[in-house]
């Protein structure tokens, strides 16, 4: 599940819709047109000029380096309501830092007071959603309200009216990606913080926008949270009913889930189609509005019939809210560009500036495993596998993960008396560390940082920023116990709170807290999850895991990876059709995702135009998120072969404890190699041989 680690990044660098929403997501203005920043900026090239000479002259030729960079970022932040250009230039020579020691003891001070502000900030954040965020009773309009408030909005105007940003872009100033490329190797840890400091401050967004982007993403959230589908009420053709009463699922997690739970069960192959025809339903907004989250009609979804006491009804479909939604991010996002003069698109910010990887780069990662050759060879051994050709659903096939004889309703029953609420999975994280190889004092100290909470949606993991704060594990628990898929799931997220908390409290300096972006929080959230069962003292019956292991992640990326073109495509289109309605976007979404299927698994599948690729819920309200998790898988095989036969905690630890540097140096300190597909694609080979 996506990790809300970097919700700070996001609610910082964020701006605003044009639009005004109503709570179910509906449009009620029209998008206004964006304005460029460039007219605010009053000091030009030739006074950045000046003000550089007249600080070289007074401080020395040695620092005019740093000069030079400080004064050109400042000025490009400065507006007139900060002063004319003789208060720039004085504003300069007052507050440009020449000592050593002097910088050093200045870096200290100002990130201990950003530890308390971001801290307190989001420990406010934090309890504002709660309600929205945990199942602790029936939401109100109050809560969705205060859920959406962003206690942040001000914050950064009041830093620059106060003028401490200016003395951070003075004294720290920004490094460009291929900058920190080129020189990041050869930094010192200092110099890595002085660096990340520089990052603090690059655009300046009004807070009454980022107010606007806090509303329409919390609206979305809330949306996707609660879009349930009630299992038990649904028939196929026949009128029959193929789940249990009880089973309530979200989409898409829960329905992806369920999916991959059916391959070796009673009517599997049936349940497999019904829930791949609700996704279905679900992309192209023909699922009646009225089965989401509610249990009074019946429906079948594969004649798209609706009945009420045995009767069938006409219905109205659900009306693009769906991609209402995306628009209102979209425009929120789009809105900030004018106010970033390093990055003037959501997608450079996301990609550049956050994940700090090209997203041409990520592009060519996936193309070249989505169109590798093992590709047909791996779904040619599924298909064998499952005796029947391939379904468009088996994109999600699972027959590669770990198995044992235990069937999932005993899983079921043995999480259930495990964990009949959060108290108990609260309980047990000491011992699910302890079983993974630490210490019990260093279990008892990582545990003691994170609070277990019950999930409203599919679950989370939000992590705390200040050392004093904890970590929340947000997971889904019935009334009757956590079931297996919510555990598999809790154990994912547990693994992003290892990672929030060691990269919190246990690294030198609170400028590089945190992993290099989010995908690098999923690889150990993957490397967690993926030991659901050995938590459990359960072994798996397979003698080749390493093998099993390279096909199970090469499949997963195959089927993520697709997932993540079509985000990046309908980004791109959006940037293309700044002024498009909800109904043109999901032609649009349904036109690229039926073109990556058509170019990367239509061959392998034996089947054109389908929608699939589409259906995944971060598309709505976590934007251009979907890449982190196979760039996550990809790290995670790397860790993992990286690992292997060394003592699990400590290299864990070693590795997260380098924080928050550029991503392919990380790889290069933590595992010796860099982030690419031909490890992953090497292993597939090499199992297939074996497996074959």
């Amino acid at each position: 599940m996506k990790t809300l680690y970097f919700v700070l990044i996001a609610l910082v660098f964020a701006g605003f819709s044009c639009k005004k929403v109503d709570n179910k997501g509906t449009s009620t203005e029209k998008t206004t047109e964006i304005k460029t920043d460039k007219e605010k900026q009053i000091i030009n090239s030739k006074d950045k000029t000046v003000t550089i000479d007249l600080l070289v002259k007074e401080f020395g030729e040695a620092h005019r380096q740093r000069i030079e960079k400080g004064v050109m970022q400042t000025a490009d932040l400065w507006r007139a309501e900060d002063g004319n250009i003789e208060a720039f230039q004085n504003f300069c020579k007052e507050n440009f830092i020449v000592s050593d020691d002097e910088l050093k003891s200045t870096f200290f001070k100002i990130s201990e007071n950003f530890e308390k502000l971001n801290g307190y900030y989001n420990k406010l954040t934090i309890e504002l959603k709660k309600p929205l965020h945990e199942d602790i009773g029936k939401l109100s309009k109050i809560d969705h309200i205060f859920g959406a408030f962003s206690p942040y909005a001000h914050l950064e105007s009041d830093l620059y009216q106060n003028k401490i940003a200016f003395i951070v872009s003075l004294n720290f100033p920004f490094y460009s990606l291929q900058e920190k490329t080129e020189m990041g190797e050869n930094w010192s840890r200092l110099e890595w913080a002085y660096a990340r400091m520089g990052d603090r401050f690059v655009s300046r967004i009004p807070s009454a926008l980022k107010q606007e982007y806090s509303k329409v993403t919390s609206i979305a959230d809330t949306y996707i949270s609660e879009y349930n589908i009630y299992m038990g009420k649904l028939k196929d053709n026949n009128g029959n009913q193929l789940f249990p009463d009880d089973l309530r699922l979200i989409s898409h997690w829960g329905l992806r889930d369920e999916l991959k739970s059916n391959y070796s069960t009673e009517n599997g192959l049936a349940k497999q189609k019904m829930i791949y025809t609700i996704m279905d339903r679900i992309i192209t907004q023909e699922i009646p509005e009225k089965v989401i989250n509610d249990k009074q009609y019946t429906w079948n979804p594969l004649s798209n019939s609706l009945f009420e006491n045995d009767q069938e009804i006409q219905f109205k479909p659900e009306p693009n809210t769906r991609y209402q939604h995306m628009l209102e991010i979209f425009n929120a996002l789009r809105a900030m560009d004018a106010y970033n003069p390093k990055y003037n698109t959501y997608i450079k910010r996301k990609f550049e500036q956050e994940m700090e990887i090209p997203q041409q780069e990520v592009e060519k990662l996936f193309v070249d495993l989505v169109s590798s050759p093992q590709v047909k060879e791996v779904a040619q051994l599924i298909s064998n596998k499952l005796g029947r050709d391939l379904e468009p659903f088996d994109i999600w096939y699972n027959g590669f993960t770990p198995r044992n004889n235990v069937s999932e309703e005993e899983l079921n029953q043995i999480i259930r008396k495990l964990y009949p609420d959060t108290k108990a999975f609260q309980k047990a994280l000491p011992g699910i560390l302890v079983k993974l190889g630490w210490d019990q004092e260093r279990a008892d100290e990582i545990t003691s940082k994170i609070e277990v909470d019950a999930a409203r949606g599919a679950g989370h993991a939000w992590g705390a920023e200040m050392k004093s704060d904890v970590a929340h594990l947000r997971t889904r628990i019935p009334s009757d116990g956590m079931m297996y898929k919510g555990y598999n799931i809790a154990v994912h997220e547990f693994g992003h709170n290892v990672e929030q908390t060691i990269t919190l409290q246990d690294i030198d300096y609170y400028m590089l807290r945190g992993v290099p972006n989010t995908a690098f929080t999923e690889a150990i959230a993957f490397i967690f999850q993926k030991r659901d069962l050995q938590l459990l003292d359960m072994e798996s019956d397979s003698g080749n895991k390493e093998d099993m292991m390279a096909l199970d992640i090469f499949w997963s990326c195959y089927e993520i990876m697709g997932v993540s073109l079509v985000d990046m495509k309908v980004w791109q289109w959006l940037y293309e059709n700044p002024n498009a309605t909800a109904e043109e976007l999901k032609a649009a979404v349904l036109k690229i995702s039926k073109e990556v299927w058509n170019q990367y698994y239509a061959d392998v599948f034996g089947v054109k135009d389908q929608n699939i690729l589409a259906i995944y819920s971060h598309m709505i309200d976590a934007p251009l998120y979907l890449s982190a998790y196979p760039i996550g898988h990809l790290i995670d095989f790397q860790i993992e072969k990286s690992i292997s036969g060394k003592d699990f905690p400590t290299e864990i630890e070693k590795i997260l404890k380098q924080g928050r540097i550029i991503p392919q140096l990380w790889m290069k300190n933590g595992i010796g190699g860099k982030l690419s597909v031909d490890p992953i694609l090497e292993a597939t080979s090499v199992a297939l041989k074996k497996v074959k």
